[in-house]
């Protein structure tokens, strides 16, 4: 299953300014160019410090070229995580720019 939330400016999400309000909460986001396509696809799980908006503030690190970020609040981060990234690799044939290798199953998405 594919996340179907609308993009939100990365800045305006971590400055507050957005609709969109994160806290420490465990979950799974993506990170995207300024042609909102996907570059990073990445989770917040029990040891990421302060959770989603510690790991979405680590941008600059994982992927200085985003602009725009959505995101899932989900205790099973870590398989929605592979999840996504299966996705992203059978439609483009591999895994977002930014992302370093990791060995995934194989998923056939409808």
């Amino acid at each position: 299953m594919r996340i179907t939330k609308a993009w939100q400016p990365i800045a305006e999400v971590l400055d507050g300014t957005s609709s969109l309000k994160i806290h420490g909460e465990m979950g799974i986001y993506q990170l995207a160019d300024a042609n909102q396509q996907v570059i990073f696809i990445g989770y917040a799980g029990g040891r990421s410090p302060f959770g989603l908006r510690g790991e979405i503030g680590r941008y600059e690190e994982t992927a200085p070229e985003s602009a725009f970020v959505r995101l899932e609040v989900t205790t099973a981060y870590l398989s929605r995580y592979q999840e996504l990234l299966m996705i992203h690799q059978a439609d483009h044939g591999s895994l977002p720019a930014c992302n370093l290798p990791v060995p995934l199953g194989r998923l056939s998405p409808g």
